[in-house]
């Protein structure tokens, strides 16, 4: 099939009177392009991002996925760093988390662009390298690089074969949507790669203009410089190259027009004349020098036939207000509105404009009214219907306006309503009338005022969904985002004084929450009060308690608005909404309002519904496991929370506070159960849990723990940050507690950290001993085995830490706590080669767990024993321990505690010289770490089959795994594990005779173990990297092995530092004397 010119095209665009996005789409659908075919990935980024595997949408959950796909994309196969990410997604202010953040923005890119693929194999999509992260992916797969490739082909045709070049640039023109990712952040629009690709759709462009006129081919030209000249109104190559091609075209008056247009432009708003490029197209034009064009275009499409004009007698109607002259944004919806009324239908066509009070839907409507007012040549009709008022207007009495307006005389206007509407209906047959409805209260307020001639159109606005109107589109508005936001409040509170103070002009629009009505009240006040500066007003403005109160002026107020809404909610609706708006929770699942009604499931669905209806509440996006969630507007919520105080007082806003939080803290412990991770003693104290029968009874879907709370763990923040604001500390460690394996299994120890820190001081100043004791136990585990999120002696502060816990619990009696606190202070003792008193602490521990039937604490005391065991070398003794633990552990049905065991299982087998055991437990415990995209665990178990490959000569696989875990020990910043990968490949190097090679790993090595306070550890990098060092530098190999002798002489280890003191005085290779080198990863695994 032979593909549409792009001339026809546009002809066949204006004939059909389309917008701009109509035109894009039509270019778009007769586009044909080179697709990678099958299951391939395909991502587009010339216009608004687009994500698709084998023609199938590939949806992207957030905008930081979006946007980071984005950058990824627009540096195709090149990588991104860190910094440039962070910048692009939060700019100059990123969050304390952003590391973390990209992290799993990163994880969730892999797993939907690659479902199929194992998440922790080498290679993949996106890729993590020395300079940051890179999308590896063909050109042919993303339009971007095809685009580029396609202007060089051009670029290197373009003397030569000019006409296929034309051909050539008109396809690739077709690709672009719009600006280059339209729809991401502005930090990524204009980000220097995406203005770069888009100088090449300029350049295209003028390219093809210039070939189109030398090739007398005008008409190739106009369209693509037509489109390009609405976005770049100052570009005088863009200009000077249009105006020839319509005078070549046989445009000539058009063209000067476009001149003069362009040249008044200039003048007013730049004060500048065109520039030579421009006045010399010019003269040409006046002088009749550009040759006529050579041949007909593309075929013709045939004008739109011209309504002929009413000549019987017609009182014309023209009802609308005044058009906003200071509207502002909206221009999708905008676009939109105005399309489906002068669009060409069969039927009456209904456009229906919701969205919260204050949101500009009258503005919107009225604006578009006016717009559209031409092709509505026999009037236009518009009432304000007042049905947000307690007495919204009758059909009745509106019918009877609406007919004086259209000159039937008001004596016979029937009085009965359904009359009324039949002569309404006649009047208007046959006839183009535009009737605007705004501020309706119901469908059934409306239906009488419908005409029935699909000749009309109708404009309905309204905070009511308005879901029962047969046939109508509707358009929901939402809040202005901060670009549109500023430029409302400059257009109000003039635009220079908002420049010179932007900071503070964008602090006073997001307190306004980009709420149309409250910036239109905030640029009004700033204007009667010239001597303000915007720091002050926002520093009122911040005040959440007055904020309402100064968001008024003259007859404009936020509040006022929100409470026509308010007063026509049912009671028990009204009565959820102040309770709702108590929680500081950014969204919520449907089920909270059922625990705060103490209603079932479907009941409260019903109330939330009518908040809904009422636009007092909104949907959010559906979260990660398809539960529906809602949210409050900034400014709303601040209203809900002032009724509340006002009608249910102190005591029970604080009632209804606790209520709310125990259902969170009980729906959180239920899950937690099923999370699988350190094997601690549930402690979660005494606060009330409100009961949550909905959870049994089967009314809410079951979901898989840690997918809730990853669905839920922004709400279960904010509820333990409320918690410790409103001093509820028991409440808030319980909380908290039930997070801590959820943290532990995603690697989320910033926020595990943050979390527990914030609790700790809440319980600290309300004295509760208990609560500070169970959120040291969390700190002192995510202190010492996340690297990030502590420096300094490590291990020293695990025993020093572990003395102080065992302390509080002894002190407390929680003989459970106790068992815990052995076990960290028994580590912290092996540690520190302390190996006879960590023992000791062990068996201690292992006694109180079996006392209090706390089987986690017994797996872990059986695996400190283990630990103790291996340092002596009584291998079989450890295995002993470990066997029990590994039943244990699969008693309790933890996996995650599982792999731990079975990866000191696989070390334990091989220093014991059981290579094939030693694989088999290590396949086995990587597998679970996969399972449960448990990175911490998956790294260690990848070092620990890179030194099996290692020691049974297998020096290929051994630098495989090394590399592997190395990249993502990087990725989560994981400093033990760095440490010991690049040990590992430091050893792989020595081994196949590189000491140069192994230096470079081996001395990043040692630097890292020195901060981690495990002596042990380091006097085995120690003694490696003198090997190293032996033939380059003597003096430094003496230095490295006289340190680890030292060291291994102070923990009482004489028969290490005897092996080393042989290697010193030996000119062989170590592992080639058969010298017992001392495993590093035998303390590594974390513990808990």
């Amino acid at each position: 099939m032979r593909q549409p010119h792009v001339d026809s095209l546009e002809r066949l665009a204006t004939a059909l009177d389309l917008s701009t996005a109509d035109r894009d789409e039509l270019r778009s659908a007769a586009c044909v392009e080179s697709r990678p075919g099958g299951d391939q990935l395909r991502i587009d980024v010339l216009g608004p991002l687009v994500v698709s595997r084998g023609g199938r949408a590939v949806a992207l959950a957030t905008s930081a996925q979006r946007g980071l796909l984005g950058l990824l994309a627009l540096r195709l196969n090149r990588p991104v760093g860190r910094d440039e990410i962070v910048e692009m997604l939060w700019g100059a202010a990123p969050p304390k988390t952003a590391a973390t953040q990209i992290h799993m923005a990163i994880g969730q890119l892999r797993t939907m662009l690659e479902p199929a693929r194992a998440q922790r194999t080498v290679g993949g999509l996106i890729q993590l390298d020395h300079a940051g992260y890179l999308l590896h992916l063909a050109d042919e797969h993303v339009d971007l690089a095809r685009f580029t490739a396609v202007l060089a082909r051009a670029r290197s045709l373009r003397k030569r074969q000019p006409a296929e070049v034309l051909d050539l640039l008109d396809q690739a023109l077709l690709w672009w949507r719009g600006p280059v990712l339209a729809d991401t952040n502005p930090r990524l629009r204009d980000h220097p790669v995406a203005a770069e690709a888009s100088q090449q759709r300029l350049d295209a462009a003028l390219l093809l203009a210039d070939i189109a006129v030398e090739l007398r081919r005008y008409d190739r030209a106009v369209a693509p410089l037509r489109h390009l000249a609405q976005d770049a109104p100052y570009h005088e190559g863009i200009h000077a190259r249009l105006i020839l091609a319509l005078a070549g075209g046989g445009e000539r008056a058009t063209a000067l027009h476009l001149f003069a247009e362009f040249r008044d432009r200039l003048i007013d708003e730049l004060g500048v004349e065109p520039a030579q490029e421009m006045q010399a197209a010019h003269v040409r034009v006046l002088r009749n020098e550009i040759p006529e064009k050579d041949g007909a275009s593309d075929g013709d499409v045939p004008a739109t036939p011209v309504r002929p004009t009413r000549r019987d007698p017609w009182v014309v109607p023209s009802l609308l207000p005044p058009d906003i002259a200071d509207f502002t944004g909206r221009e999708k919806p905008v676009e939109e509105v105005r399309k489906l009324l002068t669009g060409r239908s069969t039927a009456l066509v209904i456009v229906a404009i919701a969205g919260m009070g204050g949101i500009g839907k009258t503005a919107l409507a009225i604006h578009v009214a006016h717009l559209a007012a031409r092709s509505y040549p026999d009037g236009q009709l518009h009432v304000n219907l007042r049905g947000s008022e307690p007495h919204p207007l009758e059909p009745g009495e509106v019918l009877a306006r609406f007919l004086r307006a259209l000159g039937v005389d008001n004596r016979v206007v029937p009085d009965d309503v359904v009359e009324r509407a039949a002569l309404y209906r006649s009047r208007l047959a046959d006839r183009r009338v535009l009737v605007v409805l705004d501020n309706a209260a119901s469908e059934e307020q409306i239906r009488p005022l419908l005409p029935g001639a699909a000749t009309c159109g109708v404009l309905v606005t309204g905070r009511a969904r308005l879901t029962g109107i047969e046939g109508a589109r509707r358009i929901d508005l939402d809040v202005f985002d901060p670009d549109n936001a500023l430029r409302l409040l400059g257009r109000i509170g003039g635009r220079q004084r908002i420049e010179a103070e932007h900071a503070d002009a964008a602090e006073i629009v997001r307190l306004c929450g980009g709420l149309p009505l409250a910036v239109r009240v905030a640029g009004a006040r700033l204007t009667t009060r010239p001597g303000w500066r915007l720091a002050q007003f926002a520093g009122l403005l911040a005040d959440e308690r007055r904020r309402l109160d100064r968001l008024a002026t003259g007859d404009l107020e936020v509040r006022a608005s929100l409470e026509l809404s308010y007063r026509g909610l049912p009671d028990t609706a009204r009565r959820l909404f102040r309770m709702l708006g108590l929680f500081t929770t950014q969204d919520f699942p449907h089920w909270l309002a059922a625990c705060l009604l103490g209603t079932s499931l479907d009941d409260a669905t019903e109330h939330v519904d009518a908040l809904i209806d009422a636009q007092l509440l909104a949907l959010a996006a559906p979260d990660e496991i398809g539960q529906t969630r809602y949210r409050f507007h900034d400014l709303v919520r601040l209203y809900a929370r002032e009724r509340a105080e006002a009608e249910d007082g102190v005591d029970g806003c604080a009632a209804m506070l606790a209520h709310g939080l125990g259902a969170w803290f009980a729906m959180a412990e239920q899950m937690a159960t099923d999370v699988p991770g350190p094997c601690y003693a549930p402690i979660h104290g005494s606060a009330p849990r409100t009961p949550i029968g909905f959870v049994t009874d089967g009314s809410l879907p079951r979901f898989e723990a840690l997918d809730w709370f990853d669905a839920e763990r922004s709400a279960l923040r904010a509820s333990v940050r409320q918690a410790c604001d409103l001093g509820l500390d028991e409440l808030a460690f319980g909380l908290a507690g039930c997070l801590e394996k959820y943290f532990d299994i995603r690697g989320m120890y910033i926020e595990w950290a943050e979390t527990n820190e914030l609790v700790l001081e809440s319980c600290r100043r309300n004295g509760n001993l208990l609560g500070e004791a169970v959120m040291l136990r969390g700190l002192v585990d995510v202190r010492t085995w996340s690297s990030g999120s502590h420096a300094g002696e490590a291990m020293a502060v695990l025993r020093t830490d572990g003395a102080r816990l065992l302390e509080m619990f002894t002190d407390l009696g929680e003989r459970r706590g106790m068992a815990d606190a052995s076990v960290i202070c028994s580590w912290g003792l092996s540690a520190q080669g302390a190996v006879e008193e960590a023992m000791a602490m062990a068996e201690r521990s292992l006694r109180l767990a079996e006392e209090t039937q706390h089987i986690g604490g017994q797996a872990r005391a059986h695996v400190a024993l283990a630990l103790a065991h291996s340092e002596q070398v009584r291998l079989d003794l450890s295995l002993s321990h470990l066997n029990a633990a590994l039943a244990l552990a699969r008693t309790l049905g933890n996996p995650r505690y599982e792999s731990t065991v079975l990866q000191f299982l696989g070390i334990v087998h091989r220093e014991g010289g059981d290579f094939d055991s030693s694989r088999r437990a290590l396949a086995e415990s990587l597998e679970i770490t996969r399972r449960y995209r448990d990175h911490y665990p998956e790294v260690l178990t990848m070092l620990a089959l890179a030194r099996v490959h290692l020691r049974n000569g297998d020096p290929g696989a051994a630098r495989d795994a090394a590399r592997a875990s190395l990249v993502l020990a990087r990725e989560y910043a994981m400093t033990h594990h760095i440490a010991d990968a690049l040990q590992v490949l430091g050893e792989i190097e020595l081994d196949e005779g590189r000491p140069s090679e192994a230096v470079e790993h081996l001395e990043e090595s040692v630097r890292l173990w020195r901060t981690r306070g495990w002596p042990s550890l380091l006097a085995a990098a120690l003694a490696i990297i003198g090997r190293a060092y032996r033939e380059s530098d003597p003096l430094a190999a003496d230095q490295a092995w006289t340190e680890a002798i030292d060291i291994y002489t102070g923990l009482g280890d004489s028969s290490r530092a005897r092996d080393v003191a042989i290697l010193r005085e030996t000119p062989t290779r170590g592992r080639a004397l058969g010298l017992r080198l001392p495993p590093t990863d035998e303390g590594q695994a974390d513990p808990s």
